[in-house]
């Protein structure tokens, strides 16, 4: 299997992961990862797995650094490149794995970003004139539910008379119930009245009637944090401040683990650090409209 050909074997890895019930997501994010090493080891003339060594993956890395690849992005391809690999040795393709050696870039953890009252306020308002738009910023904001779980949200899942949304189970996390307060059952009722009318189940539907993408609800929201003018936010800022705002307001460390379905208990206790930082009011809660 010497002559075993860098663009083949990587055909035959995408439809193993597929085959292995990977989630299509992970698929396409190994499958890229590989397609880049190839056209790296490609422009120096390799073109069979044997050809590639750990001094072309190094390099791989540190070309990745050049151009400004964050070190989580970084550390991800080398997950890749390594399982890409291995699987090659369980094929009997290669003997031994160059990636094996190369090492994680270190990945500085940063604090989570937590919205001030002026933010959340901010963001509320900028894009109170859009029902859609408005009912996934208060489902965020309210809830913690993560932008993937919201995207997948069915209509079978909301249960308006009690006051009750059901996450559904997604890989290794359990199904959990979250319970809907005023402000996000509200948004949600105004929302269904001008959702278009349409077979399909998905929640959130673009004006097609199409299921609302997770990539485009987050450039819509990313757009309304510009005009709010609310800088360095990102989508999962407004599960970040749920979970801030929810231990401030006293609720259980356990509880709220429950409620956002972190699978330890020590993802929500980092939380902690958060409630006396600066330019946050410890009295100030999410309010209800």
């Amino acid at each position: 299997m010497q002559h075993a050909v860098l663009v083949d074997s990587h055909a035959k890895f995408e439809q193993f992961l597929r085959e292995s019930g990977k989630a299509s997501a992970t698929v396409i994010a190994y499958s890229k990862d590989i397609e880049q090493l190839i056209e790296f080891v490609g422009e120096k003339g390799k073109t069979l797995v044997a050809e590639v060594t750990a001094d072309d993956i190094d390099e791989f890395k540190n070309i990745l650094k050049q151009r400004r690849y964050t070190s989580k992005s970084i550390s991800r391809k080398i997950n890749s490149i390594k399982a890409f690999f291995r699987y090659l040795i369980g094929e009997d393709v290669v003997e031994s794995n160059p990636a094996e050696s190369i090492a994680h870039p270190k990945i500085e953890q940063t604090p989570p970003r937590v919205l001030t009252r002026l933010e959340y306020r901010a963001l509320r308002d900028a894009c109170r004139g859009d029902e859609r738009l408005f009912a996934i910023v208060e489902l965020l904001l309210q809830t913690g539910m993560r932008i993937s779980e919201l995207a997948s949200l069915q209509m079978d899942d909301v249960d308006l008379d009690r006051g009750i949304m059901v996450i559904q189970a997604q890989n290794s996390r359990d199904e959990r119930k979250v319970p809907l307060n005023k402000a996000a059952k509200k948004s949600l009722m105004d929302y269904l009245k001008i959702r278009p009318r349409a077979r399909e189940k998905t929640v959130f539907l673009t004006k097609t009637s199409r299921p609302f993408l997770v990539r485009n609800i987050r450039t819509a929201i990313d757009r309304y944090f510009r005009l709010a003018g609310i800088k360095d936010a990102k989508v999962n800022d407004l599960r970040h401040t749920f979970i801030v705002e929810q231990l401030k307001a006293g609720t259980p460390l356990v509880y709220v683990s429950q409620l956002v379905g972190h699978k330890r208990i020590t993802t929500t206790e980092k939380y902690l650090n958060l409630i006396d930082a600066p330019d946050m009011n410890p009295n100030v809660q999410i309010e209800e409209l």
